[in-house]
């Protein structure tokens, strides 16, 4: 699924597009998706203008004078910009069509994404109220995870990815940030000494910036807003390659089941 590099990637894609411009109709071809599309929509969005274009954990924001259009991607959606003539396509679910002859268009074929309005502050919106700190912010630091995770018998994997805790380190970048700090995803996270945490924390932000610049990862459906792949897939060290030889040590890489996700690892390297 799409994950916090790839949603972050979107949002700096299409911010050009649509910063200022105002909104002068909305499609909705398909409404259920995890959530109904409000059906009063399109009469929320008319003639409004997009003030910011924000990004929460997963969820993009569209910040208008009327209030916030929430976006989530779900496990296959995908942003592009479209000229305002183009055809949709089988999964092309929502337009978002604006006085530039541009179109926000939301694709998702297995419909777990959705799309929201809140005319509050949306951080005080029941999905965002109660998640952790950005993992490239200030908020997220050693101390912070150290002391957070003193009374988890959880495994530190599960941890990192409870979006309760940080936000944003799914699957692929948890498993990747813990082989580069040499920490088993199995451990308990209550049984990290400071100062592997220091370099966890180090290895999540350096991995997901890294992601960031290289426009996330591909994996099956998503595609960046103008259609073309990510490519931090070419520099993974562990997701994703079961049996082959782990880059450090040449050993094999193993995978386990964790939570009903695949977890990648070196036996040998994360301790």
């Amino acid at each position: 699924m799409p994950e916090l590099p790839e949603v972050e990637t979107s949002r700096r894609g299409i911010k050009p597009h649509i910063i200022n411009q105002t909104i002068i109709d909305v499609i909705v071809r398909q409404r259920q998706l995890r959530w109904p599309i409000p059906a009063s929509l399109k009469k929320q969005l008319n003639q409004q203008s997009i003030q910011a274009v924000d990004r929460r954990g997963k969820y993009l924001l569209l910040n208008t004078q009327a209030g916030t259009l929430i976006i989530h991607l779900g496990m296959s959606g995908s942003l592009r910009i479209c000229p305002v003539n183009s055809e949709a396509e089988k999964h092309d679910h929502l337009d978002i069509v604006f006085g530039n002859q541009k179109i926000l268009r939301l694709r998702d074929p297995r419909r777990f994404g959705c799309v929201l309005f809140s005319r509050n502050d949306p951080m005080q919106h029941k999905l965002l109220i109660s998640l952790g700190p950005e993992p490239l912010s200030s908020d997220f630091d050693v101390d912070y995870l150290y002391n957070m995770t003193r009374n988890k018998k959880a495994s530190i994997k599960s941890v990192i990815m409870n979006s309760h805790i940080v936000v944003g380190v799914g699957n692929i970048y948890a498993n990747e940030s813990l082989f580069k700090s040499g920490i088993n995803p199995k451990r308990s996270a209550s049984n990290i000494s400071y100062q592997r945490y220091k370099m966890l924390v180090e290895e999540i932000r350096r991995i997901l910036i890294a992601a960031i610049q290289q426009g996330g990862t591909t994996l099956k459906d998503f595609t960046r807003e103008d259609g073309q792949p990510g490519y931090f897939q070419q520099t993974l060290s562990v997701y994703g390659k079961p049996n082959q030889p782990c880059p450090q040590c040449s050993r094999p890489i193993r995978m386990i089941k964790q939570q009903q996700r695949a977890t990648y690892y070196c036996p040998h390297c994360q301790s």
